[in-house]
C-alpha cells in the first residue's frame, strides 16, 4: 500500500521536522509483516510530499500468527489482504510516525501546534461502504473528501466495481490530528483487522481519538468497526471517550448497527438505513434529557428535601455529582471516595482542583478507598450516595458493603440508585447488561427486596422511587432507594 502526505505551507520542507524523517534520505522500517519505507518524491520550499510505502511479506504475515490461530492452509497465502490491508498500513503508520502522532518535535517545538494545509492520498483503499462512507467519516473532521470507486479490472468494465476506492483528503489541520484520523479510520473503512482484538485496543483508540472521536457523529459506527463488532470493547471505549462513567445508556447509538449484513439487497439496505435514521432521531430526543442528568438531578433534589448539609459520594467516579454538590452552597461539606486512583485523578482535573477558590476547596475532600472495608473517613455525614455503584460489587461482597455503609458509617440518609434490568428491553441495540463491569442488575422486585432487608437489619426505613420515565410495562430505567435511619436505633 502507498500513502502520501503533501503540504504547501512555506517552507514546505518543515514536514520533515514534523515527521522526524529527513527529506534527503530513504528510510526503511522492519515490521513483523513486511517493510515500511519512507521517502520524499518531492521536497521543495513551496511543496513537499512524504510517502509511506508498505510492502507486505505474506510469508512473514503467516509466521507472525499466534500458535493457536486457526490454520486455513493455502488461504493464508493466497488472498488479497497482503496487497491491500489497511490495518497493516495503520500499524506501520503508527510505528513509523509515532512521535509525529504524539505532536512532539524537539527541533522545532512550535511546529506541531500549527495547522498545515495538507493533502493525503491513498491510491487503493478497501472501503466497505463506498465513497459515501469515506465522506461520512472524514468530512466531520474538517477534510474535503474525494473518493472514487475503482473497477475490478479496467480491461473488463462489465465485471463492475470493486470495494476499493481512490481516496484524497484535503484540509488545514494539525499533522498529529491527521495521522491519528488515518490510524483509526483506515481499518474502519476496511472493516477488518489482521490481528486479534483485545482490551488493550481500548487504550489505543482512546489515545488516538482524544479530542475528536468523542464528538464525531459516527462514533458508534467507528467503535463498532474498529473493534470488529466486539460490543463490550466498543461500549467501554465510547464511555471513556465521553468521560461519562457508567452512563453507557446514552452511548448505545443506533450507528453501532448502521450497516445491513453482506448479501442483502439494495432495498433491504435502504430500509435498514431508514430505520436506523428514525432510531437515531429517537435517540436524539432521549439525549435531550439524558438518563445520567435525570439521575443526578433526582439525587440532588432528594438531598435538598432531606435537609442534608454534608454529603459523601461513595464511588464518585470522575466527579460529576461532586461538582453538582459543590455548585450548591447549601452543602457545606462534600466528599468523594472511589476505589480507582485514575478516576480520582480525572475528577480532580475536571473539578479544576488546582484552580479552585479557597472557599470552595475548604468544603471538598477527595480520597481513595473501598466500600467493602471499614473506614473512619466515611462517618460523620448527613447523607451518603451510592449512585450506580452496588451493581459493580460481586454479590458475595454486598454484605460487607452493607455493613460498612449502614452498620459502621451510619449516615442519617443513604441514597442508592441502580439500573432496572426490566427496562433494558427498551434499548434496542443493547445485549446483556448495561456495562461490561456490572456483576448483576436487579428487577424492581429484587431491588425492593434487597432494600427492605438492609433497612430492617440496620435500623432504617426505605422508600423506592423511579428515576426517568416510568414505563407502564417495564418500569423506569433507574430505581432509587431512599434510606432514612430510625433515630431510635
Amino acid at each position: 500500500m502507498l500513502l502520501t502526505i503533501t503540504t504547501t505551507a512555506a517552507p514546505a520542507t518543515d514536514l520533515g521536522f514534523l515527521l522526524h524523517k529527513h527529506p534527503e534520505r530513504v528510510q526503511e522500517f522492519s515490521q513483523s509483516f513486511g517493510t515500511a519505507t519512507v521517502f520524499y518524491p518531492e521536497a521543495g520550499e513551496e511543496r513537499c510530499t512524504a510517502a509511506l510505502l508498505l510492502e507486505v511479506d505474506p510469508i512473514a504475515l503467516v509466521r507472525s500468527r499466534g500458535r493457536n490461530s486457526p490454520d486455513f492452509s493455502l488461504s493464508q497465502y493466497v488472498n488479497d489482504r497482503p496487497y491491500a490491508a489497511s490495518s497493516l498500513l495503520a500499524v506501520a503508520l503508527a510505528d513509523v510516525f509515532r512521535t509525529a502522532r504524539a505532536g512532539r518535535c524537539k527541533a522545532r517545538p512550535e511546529l506541531p501546534g500549527t495547522p498545515l494545509p495538507l493533502e493525503i492520498r491513498v491510491p487503493a483503499l478497501p472501503c466497505r461502504g463506498g465513497p459515501e462512507l469515506a465522506r461520512r467519516l472524514f468530512e466531520p473532521l474538517g477534510w474535503a473528501v474525494e473518493a472514487q470507486t475503482l473497477p475490478l479490472d479496467e480491461g473488463f468494465p462489465e465485471w463492475g466495481e470493486s470495494r476499493y476506492v481512490r481516496l484524497t483528503l484535503r484540509g488545514t489541520l494539525l499533522l498529529a490530528d491527521a495521522l491519528n484520523h488515518l490510524y483509526v479510520l483506515l481499518p474502519v473503512l476496511d472493516d477488518g483487522k489482521h490481528y486479534w482484538m483485545a482490551s488493550d485496543e481500548i487504550d489505543k483508540l482512546v489515545r488516538a481519538g482524544a479530542g475528536w472521536l468523542g464528538g464525531h457523529p459516527e462514533r458508534g459506527l467507528i467503535a463498532r468497526r474498529y473493534f470488529g463488532r466486539r460490543w463490550a470493547l466498543a461500549r467501554t471505549a465510547l464511555t471513556r471517550l465521553a468521560e461519562l462513567g457508567d452512563e453507557t445508556e446514552e452511548e448505545l447509538e443506533p450507528a453501532l448497527a448502521e450497516e445491513a449484513p453482506a448479501g442483502e439487497t439494495a432495498a433491504d439496505e435502504a430500509a435498514f438505513a431508514e430505520a436506523a435514521a428514525e432510531a437515531e432521531g429517537a435517540g436524539a430526543v432521549r439525549k435531550a434529557r439524558p438518563l445520567n442528568t435525570l439521575r443526578r438531578e433526582a439525587v440532588l433534589r432528594k438531598l435538598e428535601e432531606l435537609g442534608a448539609v454534608s454529603v459523601i459520594d461513595l464511588g464518585c467516579g470522575q466527579g460529576e455529582l461532586v461538582a453538582a454538590l459543590l455548585a450548591r452552597p447549601r452543602f457545606a461539606r462534600v466528599a468523594g471516595m472511589d476505589v480507582s486512583s485514575l478516576a480520582l485523578t480525572i475528577a480532580a482535573r475536571k473539578l479544576r482542583l488546582d484552580r479552585m477558590p479557597d472557599s470552595k476547596r475548604a468544603r471538598l475532600t477527595l480520597f481513595q478507598g473501598a466500600l467493602t472495608y471499614t473506614d473512619k473517613r466515611l462517618a460523620g455525614y448527613d447523607a451518603a450516595v451510592l449512585m450506580e455503584v452496588v451493581e459493580h460489587v460481586d454479590p458475595p461482597r454486598l454484605a460487607a458493603l452493607e455493613r460498612v455503609v449502614f452498620g459502621r458509617a451510619r449516615p442519617n440518609h443513604v441514597l442508592v440508585t441502580t439500573p432496572n434490568i426490566e427496562h433494558n428491553v427498551r434499548y434496542e441495540f443493547l445485549t446483556g447488561l448495561r456495562h461490561p463491569d456490572h456483576r448483576f442488575e436487579w428487577t424492581r422486585a429484587e431491588f425492593a427486596a434487597w432494600a427492605g432487608q438492609v433497612a430492617a437489619r440496620y435500623g432504617y426505613h426505605v422508600a423506592v422511587e423511579p428515576v426517568g420515565e416510568d414505563d407502564p410495562e417495564v418500569g423506569p430505567p433507574t430505581q432509587m432507594g431512599v434510606f432514612t435511619r430510625d433515630q431510635r436505633s
